[in-house]
């Protein structure tokens, strides 16, 4: 899974600061809270929920914060006041670029992605203009540590993984999607922590950047990360 950008960014998210890092737990609690007026609180019954638990412990966000999120988002009355949006873009050079957002706005939200891209020298395009770069996979990434990598191999398949790879600090396991929720429940049985247990855009291939076109990526990830509305950000840019 060469080029997988996914633990760049969740290197960049840890050295920010606490407010940026507060900020990713807003976002979060957001999705949990959107997820269980969908389906209900309970995560044996609601898969999502338990899906998006998962990915909060990975996160680092508290037991107590998550318990009082569901907690709350289950006692409010009313339907959904967000609207899940996919926009899929060029970034500099050609990167592709799909931004996952909870609205409760989409003129505000469209209108500053567009702005986003245009101003980092890239272009905001129409659905399927760049999803077909990307295969959506089950990803769980484990510190490596400490562990012993035919180990780790041998119990990832055994609980269903589709593919295993190890660069020397993380093992990175895939899944087929509705294949995640068991496969890390197996290995969490196990006793394994997850640096991510989630549903990802996985580039087919990746492009690499230097000097100002570089620069101009790194902007725009950082505006779609400070975006309120903004989920998850996804590209093809390969790792460093």
């Amino acid at each position: 899974m060469s080029g997988h950008s996914k633990w760049n960014n969740i290197k960049r998210k840890k050295e920010k600061t606490d407010a940026a890092r507060a900020k990713v737990f807003t976002k979060i609690g957001r999705e949990i809270s959107v997820i269980v007026k969908q389906g209900g609180p309970n995560p044996a019954e609601n898969s999502k929920l338990k899906d998006a638990i998962a990915k909060a412990k990975a996160a680092n966000v508290p037991n107590d914060n998550i318990e009082r999120i569901i907690s709350k988002a289950a006692g409010e009355a009313g339907g959904n006041d967000y609207e899940e949006l996919v926009y899929e873009g060029y970034g500099p050079s050609g990167v592709a670029v799909v931004v996952e957002t909870l609205t409760d706005n989409r003129n505000r939200t469209a209108g500053d992605i567009r702005h986003y891209f245009d101003k980092c020298g890239g272009n905001l395009g129409q659905s399927g203009s760049v999803m077909f770069m990307f295969d959506r996979k089950g990803i769980i990434e484990i510190e490596g540590e400490g562990k012993d990598e035919d180990t780790v191999m041998e119990e990832a398949l055994e609980a269903g993984a589709d593919d295993f790879n190890y660069d020397g600090d993380v093992f990175e396991i895939s899944t087929a999607p509705n294949d995640l929720g068991a496969v890390r429940d197996a290995l969490e049985a196990k006793g394994y922590e997850f640096l991510t247990a989630e549903v990802q855009y996985v580039p087919k291939t990746t492009t690499t950047l230097e000097g100002e076109a570089a620069e101009k990526m790194e902007k725009l990830l950082d505006m779609l990360d400070d975006n309120d509305d903004v989920q998850n950000v996804w590209h093809n840019l390969a790792d460093e």
